[in-house]
């Protein structure tokens, strides 16, 4: 994990409680990891030549996914296979990272696209946390299998694998904008829940 060897900055008492010893050291990774993600996808866009469909975004997802699953290997943690995604675990918490939007975008407005993947809903409702109040109980008979099935926990994450959202911002040209990681759940009109959220540095992009 290149440029975090260090501890980092003393971390939150809910980091520490969710990812233990390498709390700070994740901390730190986080920020420059998603920056050398960005880097490679830039590289790609430019590469591209297109003025529509950048494929900015689907390289930048799938190079931060891999950028954070090195960093849990550096860290002790481990990488695990999800329908064909790595996904970064350290102490038995895994990183879920999105991309919510396009430009500095605050955080309460995050939402999950419409056609987003049933595997990524499953993810989000399985593993993320409960809701801190069920303020309206849900009827017995409006418990669909679909229902039942979104609220499984996948076996090759981990049954007990909770996990922690990585939200940003980024653009090809400006880069990433803003970063928090925290318990989000997800709800029904896809908007999001946040039962703790903390906002990370951006680091600056590395030099190609």
């Amino acid at each position: 994990m290149s440029g975090t060897g260090d501890r980092g900055a003393r971390p939150s008492a809910w980091a520490a409680g969710r990812f233990g010893k390498e709390a700070g050291r994740l901390a730190a990774a986080v920020p420059v990891q998603l920056a050398r993600a960005h880097l490679r996808a830039r590289e790609v866009h430019l590469a591209a030549r297109l003025k529509k469909r950048s494929p900015y975004g689907a390289t930048l997802a799938e190079a931060v996914r891999e950028e954070l699953a090195t960093a849990a290997l550096d860290l002790g943690g481990a990488v695990r296979d999800v329908r064909g995604y790595d996904y970064a675990v350290v102490n038995d918490h895994a990183l879920f990272p999105f991309k919510y939007a396009n430009r500095p975008t605050p955080l309460d407005r995050a939402r999950l696209a419409a056609d987003a993947s049933s595997t990524r809903r499953r993810m989000l409702i399985g593993h993320g946390p409960d809701p801190q109040e069920a303020l309206f109980p849900l009827d017995d008979g409006l418990v669909t299998e679909e229902y039942e099935q979104m609220h499984e926990a996948f076996e090759e994450l981990g049954a007990t694998t909770k996990l922690i959202c990585v939200f940003f911002t980024a653009d090809p040209d400006r880069g990433i904008h803003a970063i928090h990681w925290g318990d989000a759940h997800l709800e029904p009109d896809r908007t999001f829940t946040w039962l703790h959220s903390e906002r990370l540095p951006v680091a600056p992009v590395p030099p190609e």
